[in-house]
């Protein structure tokens, strides 16, 4: 006899029935019945998770041929659940589920109204298999890649030209594997500019939240040419030797806000750009409308917050307040030169504390780096109205270096209510001045004389808010089935 299971719409299973043998339709030679042990499923799993759009659809990885065995590719699984859940993106868009388990894979694109959401207890892997990251052309505004001269690749997680997108989790990890290209970069055999971890472009409605990024390539997060970006509540960490690793970079874009983030790099925490020397002019699309506040950053060879040094379309109108520095080279940063035109401009920084720094005020006039000879040495930079006040650092062994550029002086800087303390064996010239104006309120050590000390001054910063603060997310939760691995 042979046997077999029926299942009807409401998954019951019936029971298994023996074929039966009929002699002229009308006798019955056998009839057995055999219990049929009910097919497990995995649990439905509740999802909450908050998000500037909640989606009317979702999937998880594994509908569409993922493998979380940490060694199987999946670079096709993303390709084509993206691929098909980009169809719903009219009938109240979609979410795909990275559940459980070690997903290996090299880049894909996201679609618009879409949400990616990795589990807690995911963790994507980037590939070392150099075929699975498609080369990019050069950024417009940058007119080179940074590694190598000529293009560079995908990021893992890409997109361009979309409308509302969220990457988020309940904590997930991504992990860029970025020990095979560190050694590559230090033995100088790149072709191409390594891969970031998240890299969304021409963009706007993008919210990056509630992740954790270790061991990317090269950058970690890098939102260029958009505006309406949200980042918050990511851990970032990389070894604080490992080359290049920026935190987060927002660059050439507007109306941006930065949150909750704890960061360990081997760059600049967070480096705020808009393109470089003759194509960031060119460009002209400056970073604007920043707010970075609550940030906890160790970083002990880059800044905590740089300002440039690519900033060749603009920086202005940057908020910064409530950070934690530890361990870290220098504070908010500025950092420009000859040929990089444009400007740095209202900025504002608030109660910082500082543990063991180099500088905690760090402006750099003659950061030499350049794309090609191209560029345009009567280009000069115009760095005015920069402010900083309510902070305490500690253990410090430079005060603060503060170099200009000749016939180009930085302008308009205001440091108000600052206490310095330093450490055992402090540099005998704690305020190091050059080519800058303004004044100091309040400050020890006493600062250099180009700042001279005014009494109660209390450097500004603004009462209005940014339209990106006012951007409230959404109580999203889904019932998914899903399968550990």
């Amino acid at each position: 006899m042979e046997y077999f299971c029926l299942k009807s719409r409401n998954s019951q299973v019936i029971e298994m029935i023996s074929t039966t043998y009929i002699l002229l339709g009308l006798v019955v030679l056998s009839l057995h019945a055999v219990e049929c042990k009910p097919k497990t499923t995995p649990p439905l799993v509740t999802i909450e998770f908050p998000a500037l759009n909640c989606r009317k659809h979702s999937a998880v990885l594994t509908d569409f041929g993922g493998v979380g065995d940490g060694k199987t590719s999946n670079t096709k699984a993303f390709a084509s659940a993206i691929h098909k859940l980009s169809g719903l993106a009219r009938d109240g868009g979609a979410m795909l589920i990275v559940p459980p388990g070690k997903w290996l894979t090299g880049s894909f694109n996201l679609t618009s109204h879409f949400t990616l959401y990795i589990h807690k207890d995911a963790v994507l892997l980037g590939s070392q298999d150099e075929s699975e990251w498609p080369n990019l052309p050069v950024l417009p505004s940058y007119g080179r890649g940074r590694d190598a001269p000529g293009g560079r690749l995908s990021s893992l997680i890409f997109g361009t030209n979309l409308t509302d997108i969220v990457v988020t989790g309940g904590n997930g990890t991504i992990d860029g594997q970025g020990a095979y290209w560190w050694e590559k970069f230090h033995k100088k055999k790149l072709d191409a500019t390594r891969p970031y971890l998240i890299e969304i472009m021409y963009s706007n409605q993008i919210q990056i939240s509630n992740l954790t990024l270790i061991n990317s390539p090269s950058w970690n997060v890098h939102p260029i040419y958009s505006s309406d970006v949200l980042i918050q509540g990511l851990t970032i960490l990389a070894p604080v030797d490992s080359p290049n690793t920026d935190g987060i970079n927002p660059d050439s874009c507007t109306n941006i806000r930065i949150e909750d983030c704890y960061i360990v790099s081997g760059d600049d925490c967070i480096a705020v750009k808009s393109g470089w020397d003759q194509y960031g002019i060119e460009v002209g699309m400056p970073t604007q409308q920043l707010v970075i506040r609550r940030l906890t950053c160790i970083s002990p060879d880059s800044a905590t917050i740089a300002l440039g040094s690519e900033m060749s379309g603009g920086i202005q109108d940057v908020r910064i307040e409530d950070i934690t520095a530890i361990n870290t080279e220098s504070g908010v940063r500025i950092k420009t030169a000859v040929g990089r035109g444009a400007f740095v401009r209202d900025i504002h920084v608030r109660r910082m504390i500082m543990k063991t720094m180099k500088y905690v005020f760090w402006m750099t006039g003659a950061y030499g780096s350049h794309p090609d000879p191209g560029y345009n040495p009567k280009a000069l930079p115009e760095i005015k109205g920069i402010n900083y006040r309510d902070i305490v650092a500690e253990n410090v062994t430079y005060s603060a270096r503060l170099d200009g550029i000749t016939n180009d002086p930085f302008t308009g800087i205001c440091i108000s209510n600052v206490t310095i303390t330093l450490t055992e064996e402090p540099k005998k010239l704690q305020w190091n001045c050059t080519d800058v104006e303004g004044v100091t309120s309040n400050v020890t050590p006493l600062a250099c004389d180009l700042l001279p000390k005014k009494k109660a001054v209390e450097c500004p910063f603004p009462e209005d808010r940014l339209p990106i603060e006012d951007v409230k997310l959404k109580s999203c939760s889904i019932a998914s089935s899903i399968t550990l691995f």
